[in-house]
Order: C-alpha cells, then sequence, then structure tokens
C-alpha cells in the first residue's frame, strides 16, 4: 500500500504551498517532522516543526542507523527516522515528506512498495528566478547558489513516480490533490 508521499522541488517552486494545501484538504494526511541540529527560528516549535537535537545527538543516530535518510547542509544535519515511517506504515496512515531529491530517492530506495514521489517543478528558471526575488528572502548570490543547486536536482526529476509542474499555484494544488486522491482509492501505484 502507497502511504508514504515525498515531495521535493527546487527552492522556490511552492513546494510548501502545496504542502500545506495538501493538508488542510487531507488532515489525515500526517506531517513527517524531521530532525535537525539547526537552531529554532523564532517561530518553529520543536516537535511540530522539526524535532531540534544537538549534533552529537544527531551523529549517535546516524551511527544507530536511525534514519531513514539525512543529509549535511552548511554544516547542519536534517534527517528522517526510520521509526515515524514505520509508525505510518504499520498504522496504514498517510505520511507527507517534504525532503530534498537525495532524501526522496532514499525514502524510495527502502520503502518501494509504500512510497510514491512527487517532483515539483517551476516552469521555467527565469520563472524560478523571479519566484525567489519577489519572496525577498535571499541575496541575489544565494538566489545564484539556489538556482544552481536547482540544475543538480533537475538531473533527478526522472526518477520521481510523478512530476508535477507549477506555473499557476491553484492549478498545481488541484493536480496535487488529484493525484493524492487517486493514490488513496489505488488508481496510482508505485514505480
Amino acid at each position: 500500500m502507497i502511504n508514504i508521499i515525498s515531495i521535493s522541488a527546487p527552492s522556490g517552486s511552492g513546494k510548501t504551498t502545496l504542502c500545506r494545501a495538501l493538508q488542510k484538504e487531507h488532515p489525515e494526511v500526517n506531517w513527517s517532522v524531521s530532525c535537525t541540529t539547526r537552531e529554532p527560528r523564532p517561530f518553529e516549535v520543536n516537535g511540530i516543526d522539526y524535532n531540534f537535537i544537538t549534533h552529537e545527538k544527531f551523529e549517535e543516530k546516524i551511527n544507530a542507523g536511525d534514519f531513514a535518510e539525512y543529509e549535511d547542509v552548511h554544516g547542519e544535519y536534517y534527517g528522517t527516522l526510520k521509526i515515524t515511517l514505520d509508525n505510518a506504515i504499520g498504522a496504514n496512515s498517510f505520511l507527507l515528506l517534504e525532503l530534498d531529491v537525495k532524501g526522496s530517492m532514499h525514502i524510495k530506495k527502502l520503502y518501494p512498495d509504500n512510497a510514491f514521489s512527487i517532483f515539483i517543478l517551476p516552469p521555467s528558471m527565469d520563472h524560478l528566478r523571479d519566484r525567489l526575488r519577489k519572496r525577498g528572502a535571499d541575496s541575489e548570490e544565494r538566489i545564484e547558489k539556489r538556482l544552481q543547486r536547482f540544475e543538480e536536482e533537475l538531473g533527478y526529476k526522472n526518477k520521481f513516480d510523478y512530476i508535477l509542474i507549477n506555473e499557476n499555484i491553484e492549478d498545481a494544488t488541484k493536480e496535487l490533490l488529484k493525484v493524492v486522491n487517486q493514490l488513496n482509492e489505488g488508481v496510482i501505484h508505485g514505480t
């Protein structure tokens, strides 16, 4: 049974907005709370946004094999615990993960019978650049780094079970909801 939905997208592609819309429409879809070693932002709540742990504790969990996937991003770890996925599978409940492309591929490899991966694309590189600039969250240098990463991430897109192009957020939301409804009904099966 497919009950793990892993969503990946370049920064600025609307991934978080689409994930929130999915959860609003499908409250039965649980959010996977990742572990991280970075400091919480003022608005973040431990155990809801992330499980904030020390580098030492994270590395203990790596050595114990507790992570289904993890990544070192600029000196801070982010990872998904196997027990979170195993509990969802055992309870036959839907679990939504928002991961980078490598994380989604790890989940797909570890849980081939349960995971379905979705890659969200902007309509073009220029469109993505405009979105990142309009967000106003990054310097021009940081935007260019994100765009370089986008090129790397594109190399993974054909390994995903479904590719969704987010040209218009309302249309992309409808398409994502349709895919999840089909998964729920057993119409779509993992590849």
